[in-house]
């Protein structure tokens, strides 16, 4: 499942389904069958990642060429990534196949389900079958409960799903694994047969389990990893005509799990961090970029001191920085992060003439959510024509930007995307930048073509 990341005393209460419905277009549940489903669900982090694989065999008459994944509308606001791949082969030999997903309306959807368009790479066929492994990550799923922990408490939480994969067709063969942070286990829902083998919970396998079927599931257990979540993160790259990357970004970060209650005892938390504060976070790791350089960490009363680099020339720069005090449930904290970059490593030029330039898309920092991400490109007065390229769906628009000395300004391409999670840490480009540049070996090489171009 690797392949898919190229790139969590029970009490009387009422349960919430959050099914998934698995259907197939251009085929009745009749002439589709799943052979074999195994679901994992990874809750080790406040981030649900679910990984799910399919051998589906067609026994109808005609042929399908697409699959419909389906969510309730609970789930879907919180759904950030979604990805298919079809599988060939078997172990090392395995060879996947990106499959194009998108959003779907269909009429009359039950409980206003939310559904998405799996596209095969070729039609399956009467009697032939296909292997999809699908990874699809949630945010904000995790209930804390209590909601409000004192100093020296842990923290616990609720997950709700189905133990069973709810689905339209027969399903031959099925199991689910909930893979949990510790041994630390309040309660959780027994579907028999059910397992546990420290801390991983196993659910079937079941067999010939008719349509529609499914049971509530709910797992209370311990989870003091960070609930780190940025509310709000804009991101400034300066390209410079002078051969230099200034990025600047700004925190409003927050920790998302059980609020705090009762007072703050610095004194317990320094001489007892094995039992005080075990769900707070003093400390947060970002990867930078390498070669990076003129690195700076503040906030609004001035610079924190509080923070490490660790700098390679060739691979990546981390920069673990510590908060002016430390994180508990429902405390905030904002601050930015500087740095300078060589813009000889993220630009770079076509045969054509065009110039790209190549940056990394989301957050630095390690198993953080983004609520909402804001990526401002400031081009150098003079650029023309710019559009950016990103593998997913993201808000784009353009802005003015004045420095000094500027005449008319700089254009700024402004990209937002919601819900953003560690997955979506990849490159993306801006094509066709005419800029003219001044002073790095870099543009000195190329110099006499930029102006050719310019002036064509």
């Amino acid at each position: 499942m690797e392949a898919l990341l190229r790139p969590r005393i029970m009490l009387s209460l009422t349960i919430i389904l959050i099914p998934i419905f698995l259907f197939i277009s251009g085929a009745s549940s009749h002439q589709i069958r799943i052979n074999n489903a195994e679901r994992r669900i990874d809750l080790s982090t406040h981030i649900v990642k679910v990984f799910l694989t399919l051998k589906v065999e067609n026994t109808g008459k005609t042929s399908a060429s697409e699959i419909l994944l389906a969510f309730p509308p609970t789930q879907v606001d919180h759904l950030a990534f979604l990805e298919a791949l079809a599988a060939t082969g078997k172990k090392k030999k395995k060879t996947y196949v990106s499959l194009a997903v998108k959003p779907t309306q269909l009429p009359d959807a039950p409980n206003e389900t939310n559904y998405y368009t799996i596209v095969l790479a070729n039609p399956l066929n009467t009697g032939e079958t296909a292997t999809l492994e699908i990874l699809y990550i949630l945010t904000h799923s995790l209930e804390p409960f209590p909601v409000e922990i004192s100093q020296s408490e842990s923290q616990l939480v609720y997950y709700r799903d189905s133990a069973l994969i709810l689905s339209p067709y027969h399903i031959k063969q099925q199991t689910t694994f909930i893979k949990i942070p510790s041994n630390k286990v309040e309660s959780f829902t027994r579907v028999e047969p059910t397992d546990r083998a420290g801390n991983e919970l196993k659910y079937g396998p079941y067999e010939d389990r008719p349509p529609y079927s499914y049971s509530p599931l709910l797992v209370h257990f311990e989870n003091n990893n960070p609930f780190s979540v940025v509310e709000e993160l804009v991101r400034e790259v300066e390209i410079s005509h002078w051969g230099n990357l200034q990025i600047t970004e700004q925190y409003k970060l927050a920790h998302a799990g059980a609020r705090h209650k009762g007072i703050f005892s610095r004194v317990d938390y320094q001489s007892k961090p094995a039992f005080s504060g075990v769900s707070s976070f003093k400390h947060l790791l970002a990867r930078l970029p390498p070669r990076v350089h003129s690195v700076y960490y503040r906030d609004e009363i001035g610079n924190i001191s509080t923070s490490h680099l660790r700098a390679d020339s060739w691979k990546i720069s981390e920069l673990e920085i510590e908060p002016r005090y430390p994180l508990f449930g429902g405390w905030r904290a904002t601050f930015v992060i500087g740095y300078g970059l060589p813009l000889e490593d993220f630009l770079f030029e076509s045969s054509d003439g065009r110039r790209y330039l190549n940056f990394t898309f989301g957050c630095p920092l390690v198993e953080t959510v983004v609520d909402k991400l804001t990526i401002k490109v400031v081009l150098p007065e003079g650029a023309k024509g710019p559009s950016a390229v990103v593998p997913f769906p993201v808000e784009q628009r353009l802005e003015t930007k004045y420095s000094y000395l500027d005449v008319v300004g700089r254009t700024v391409v402004v990209l937002e995307k919601k819900n953003v999670v560690p997955v979506h840490n990849i490159p993306f480009q801006w094509n066709d930048l005419n800029i003219l540049f001044w002073g790095s070996k870099m543009e000195k090489k190329k110099r006499n073509s930029l102006l050719v171009m310019l002036v064509d």
